[in-house]
């Protein structure tokens, strides 16, 4: 095992998924858009 100095450890970079979040994002975006026109086309009384 290797020790590592402060300068080593301050230029590690942590890896993040932010492309799956964009992804989820958009694809929530998505399918709230989808109800939204869904709802306006076609709208339904709910059920009581």
């Amino acid at each position: 095992m290797k020790a590592l100095n402060m300068e080593t450890l301050e230029s590690i970079k942590g890896g993040t998924s932010a492309p799956i979040w964009i992804g989820i994002a958009i694809a929530a975006v998505v399918i709230f858009l989808a109800g939204v026109i869904e709802g306006i086309v076609n709208p339904e009384r709910c059920n009581e």
